[in-house]
């Protein structure tokens, strides 16, 4: 039997962009996995890695995740007792802190201990959400950013920014006139607030890398 790589559909998420970004990364890669997207949380039980997409407002997302049934118990369970491989994208690597400030307060999973918290460029002409193509910055040696095209430009779009209370989870920043979290990760986790499935052949690369990384 072929590994599975879940794609957690908890109704807000580029699901289908994720699952054909993740497809062609296994094939590239040949790394032999198939992508399921799911809201079945026994195929997440059964899952040889996992990636939690999100678009939207943070309550909603998770929200959306704490409704189906078992969904969070079996993630939990997968990647926090079990060791799966896990990727959080976009809202998906939000969820993953301690609180959301979005529309007043809301628990995240709490797996990387920190806040979302609203954007607040130190100039004011920025707009906000920020949109489009910008560099990534690596602070951390890490098997997913090791060795990635310098200065790679990927995509993102977020009115909210993940603040981790531990600097040695932060990964890789971007620059909003102001450093903003990219990419943030512990042992077996790890999340970008970019969309490697937009961000072209950066975001293949990356992607093919977590689709083989053995933490």
């Amino acid at each position: 039997m072929r590994p599975i790589v879940t794609i957690i559909d908890h109704g807000s998420g580029n699901l289908r962009s994720a699952e054909k970004a993740l497809e062609r990364a296994a094939q590239e890669a040949g790394t032999g996995q198939d992508i399921l997207v799911t809201s079945d949380s026994d195929q997440v039980a059964k899952a040889e890695r996992i990636v939690l997409p999100g678009v939207g407002a943070f309550a909603d997302c998770m929200k959306g995740l704490s409704n189906i049934p078992g969904m969070v118990d079996a993630v939990s369970e997968m990647v926090l007792k079990r060791g799966k491989p896990f990727l959080g994208i976009c809202v998906g690597m939000q969820m993953l802190a301690t609180i959301g400030r979005e529309h007043g307060s809301h628990m995240g999973l709490g797996w990387i201990e920190g806040e979302v918290s609203p954007i607040t460029p130190s100039d004011p002409a920025l707009k906000i959400p920020h949109m489009g193509w910008n560099e990534l910055e690596q602070r951390r040696a890490h098997p997913l950013l090791d060795n990635l095209v310098d200065k790679a430009h990927v995509y993102f779009v977020h009115s909210f920014a993940f603040v981790p209370k531990d600097g040695a989870h932060l990964l890789a920043t971007t620059d909003y006139a102001g450093a903003i979290s990219a990419v943030v990760g512990r042992d077996n986790i790890a999340g970008t607030q970019f969309h490697p499935e937009k961000s072209q052949a950066v975001g293949l690369a990356f992607l093919g890398r977590f689709l083989k990384w053995r933490p």
